[in-house]
């Protein structure tokens, strides 16, 4: 499988999750997720992409400053509907990476490890993110702007071509190389594009 050498060099989250030390699936539960684990599920990597992970790395950073996050212990809240924008795209990899769900997750086991009740939207939040730590209710605010990382101008009119149909092979290389390129340049400038405020 290829892909872009620096899916490699981006940061990595580790969390550990009690319900996978329970049933055995890690030792003491402890995961690490990449970008290229990240990218895999959503079968794509762009700024969103790439955005969510940055948003959900720094939030988690902020809420456990001193230990190690504990995943299906972090409630997560959007302001927009999961319908509508990126709100959902966005929900999809932090559900990933904290095990949070609005609705369709784990159910637990003798009311432990519930992970279904732990994701909302529509929140009345100032960010277009909430994290919060279920254990001490410290919360967090993130923002993501990848506005100041423009692509490559030339990206306009090889996404034309593209959708037209009439992009050659080269052009169709080219314009994926300046799309990473982007996301690539949006890692470089992690603490630009990701504010993060604690409630």
């Amino acid at each position: 499988m290829n892909y872009p050498a620096f899916f490699d060099n981006t940061p990595t989250i580790t969390l550990q999750d009690p319900l996978s030390d329970f049933l055995g699936t890690f030792e003491k539960g402890m995961i690490e997720f990449s970008y290229l684990d990240i990218v895999k599920s959503a079968g794509h990597s762009c700024p969103t992409v790439s955005g969510a992970y940055l948003s959900t790395l720094k939030g988690l950073e902020a809420l456990y400053p001193d230990t190690t996050p504990i995943r299906g212990e972090i409630y997560a809240s959007f302001k927009d509907n999961a319908l509508e924008g990126v709100a959902g795209v966005i929900a999809n990899v932090v559900t990933q990476i904290t095990g949070a769900t609005e609705h369709s997750g784990f159910k637990g086991l003798n009311g432990k490890f519930a992970r279904h009740t732990l994701m909302e939207f529509n929140a009345d939040i100032p960010s277009s993110m909430q994290l919060k730590r279920v254990d001490t209710g410290k919360t967090v605010n993130v923002t993501y702007d990848p506005s100041s990382i423009g692509g490559n101008p030339k990206m306009q009119e090889l996404m034309g071509k593209l959708m037209q149909g009439i992009a050659t092979p080269e052009e169709k290389k080219e314009f994926g190389e300046l799309w990473q390129k982007r996301v690539e340049a949006i890692f470089q400038n992690i603490d630009k594009v990701i504010k993060v405020e604690e409630v």
